[in-house]
Order: structure tokens, then C-alpha cells, then sequence
């Protein structure tokens, strides 16, 4: 079964993310495996809810007419719930992330908190404050971020380096706002902060976020939303260094890559969301080659202490374990 389980998540993972994908070929069998079967679960969790894909790849939008089911929410709560009471879950990708906890010693509570990003989307929740939008982008794509580090070695209390596997999601997430501005609009969400439009003199609307005669505004929004990712990756960096060795070198390659979709969205300006902001399979290559290199370097300061992390937005801590 577990062959089986293995397979499914790797071809939910080729089939969704393939840049994921192609970085997971850096990881050992058993983490490799492990980072399969928690993307599919994550994916699944997230086709339930909308039919968007999740994590470090899409924005989590509202799918089915903008209005996400709350019956579909409190079926992957109770799905969870079997998870860790060790009962047999009703489908393979909730069986795929079981063998995930039982095996990487997954906390209850990071899976709650991606949830809890599902529950804001169900309950339509608005972007009032940048706050609103850093705990949103927390809840979808950070902990995904803090998940996935668990699988890649870091022991669950290392708070120090899973703040800045949080960081890194985060980021990534800020990325795909900016990146999706229209699109998510167009079905009725607004994930920019509310006041920063307002500042810029553009109601918190979808109608008014895609009136053309606000997109320079919107823009304006869009790239300070940007600043306030590059703080997130720039948070992120060293955290690599606690990695090993070539999961260092794709998680370095993907932040790189990653970042330079706001480099194109800069580059572009209004005219950013005519057609998708992505990076050139060119400077792809070329980027993920620098991270490898940058990834390379920092393994010589493993040993040493994790900087200080700036004042950024801090992630909820594990119950039970200092903070």
C-alpha cells in the first residue's frame, strides 16, 4: 500500500507543480516520498475547498462561484480528526498525509492552521490591514513552508529555523497575490491589504480593483505588497543553512526563481496582469543555479547560531513548547 501511496502522491506532484516536482529529484527516498505524499494532501485539501492549486504554486482563491462550501470544510476537519486519532481516513491522499504524521512526528496544530486558511476563503473573510493579509498568507502557504521543513529534518521545535521556513512561505505568498491581482478579482476575492488600497485611492472592491482606470493604483499596491515579500525572503535566507545539503540547494534555487517573478512584475508595471508574470526558462536555469551555489555556501555556517530575525509578523507557536 505504501508503494501505492508513494506513486499517487508523486503523480499528483508531476501533475500540479512541476518546478516542485523537478526540485523534489535533490531529496533523499524517504523525504522525497514524504514531501510527495504531503503535496497531494495539501493539493487534495485544497481541491476540496475550491479546485485551486496550493502552497508554493497558486494562490488560494475562491473557486466555485466565489463562494467556497462550508460542508466541504467540516469534511476535512473530520478527515483530520481520523488522521490523528490513527482511524482509517476515506481517501488516499488523507491516508498518504497519515503515514506523513506517523513517521516525521507531524504536530496537530500545523495542519489546524492550514485549515484555518480554508475556513477565512469559506467564510469570505476581508484584507482589512496588511496584518489580515501576512495571516492569511500564513495560513496557506507558511506553514506549508514550516510542513515541509518538519519533512526535510528540522526537528518541530526548532522555532528559530521554522520561523523562517514560515518566512519563505509567506513570501512566496505575497508573490502570488501580487501575481494574481486581476485574476482573483475577477471571482470576487481581494487579498491586498484594504487600507492600502483606500490610501491609494481605490475602494477595497473587486468591481473597483478592475476598473482599468485604477490599475496604476493598483499596481502601486501590488508593488508594495512586493517590498513587504522582500523583507519575507530576505528573513528566509539563512534558514537554508539548517537544511540538508541538497534540500538546501532546492529550497535555495526555489526562492530564488520564485523572487524574481515580483523582479518581472516591477519590470512590467500596469501592464503586469495582460498576461501571467512568470521568469524565462533562461534566467529559470540560471537562477536556480545561483541558489545552488549561494545554497552550497551557507552548509559552512551550519553550526553557527541563526541571525536575528527582523520584526516581521510572527507565526503562532506550537502549544506546549516555548516560544
Amino acid at each position: 500500500m505504501d508503494g501505492t501511496l508513494a506513486k499517487r502522491s508523486a503523480d499528483a506532484i508531476a501533475e500540479g507543480s512541476k518546478s516542485f516536482a523537478l526540485a523534489s529529484l535533490l531529496f533523499r527516498p524517504r523525504m522525497k516520498k514524504h514531501a510527495h505524499m504531503l503535496y497531494a494532501w495539501c493539493r487534495y485539501c485544497d481541491d476540496v475547498i475550491d479546485g485551486q492549486n496550493l502552497g508554493f504554486g497558486e494562490t488560494v482563491a475562491a473557486g466555485r462561484e466565489g463562494h467556497p462550501d462550508a460542508e466541504d470544510l467540516a469534511f476535512l476537519e473530520a478527515e483530520t480528526d481520523k488522521v490523528y486519532r490513527g482511524e482509517d481516513p476515506k481517501t488516499w491522499q488523507f491516508e498518504a498525509f497519515q503515514q506523513v504524521v506517523q513517521e516525521t512526528g507531524m504536530p496537530r496544530q500545523h495542519a489546524d492552521d492550514l485549515l484555518r486558511g480554508f475556513q477565512m476563503d469559506v467564510a469570505q473573510h476581508s484584507y482589512d490591514t496588511l496584518e489580515d493579509t501576512l495571516r492569511y498568507s500564513y495560513h496557506v502557504a507558511g506553514v506549508v513552508g514550516v510542513m515541509m521543513a518538519i519533512v526535510m529534518g528540522i526537528d518541530p521545535s526548532d522555532d528559530n529555523t521554522l520561523d523562517r521556513a514560515s518566512d519563505l512561505g509567506i513570501a512566496f505568498q505575497l508573490t502570488n497575490i501580487a501575481r494574481d491581482v486581476i485574476d482573483d478579482a475577477a471571482i470576487g476575492r481581494v487579498y491586498l491589504p484594504g487600507d492600502w488600497l483606500e490610501e491609494a485611492g481605490v475602494q477595497p472592491e473587486p468591481r473597483h480593483v478592475l476598473d482599468e482606470r485604477n490599475r496604476e493604483a493598483v499596481w502601486n499596491v501590488a508593488i508594495r505588497l512586493l517590498d513587504e515579500a522582500d523583507k519575507y525572503y530576505v528573513s528566509s535566507g539563512p534558514g537554508v543553512r539548517k537544511l540538508p545539503i541538497r534540500a538546501g540547494f532546492a529550497v535555495a534555487a526555489a526562492r530564488g526563481v520564485y523572487r524574481d517573478i515580483g523582479r518581472v512584475i516591477r519590470a512590467k508595471g500596469p501592464e503586469a496582469w495582460k498576461e501571467r508574470a512568470r521568469t524565462s526558462a533562461r534566467r529559470k536555469l540560471a537562477l536556480a543555479g545561483l541558489g545552488c551555489l549561494q545554497g552550497a555556501g551557507s552548509k559552512s555556517l551550519f553550526f553557527r547560531q541563526l541571525p536575528p530575525r527582523a520584526d516581521l509578523w510572527k507565526r503562532p507557536m506550537l502549544k506546549g513548547l516555548p516560544s
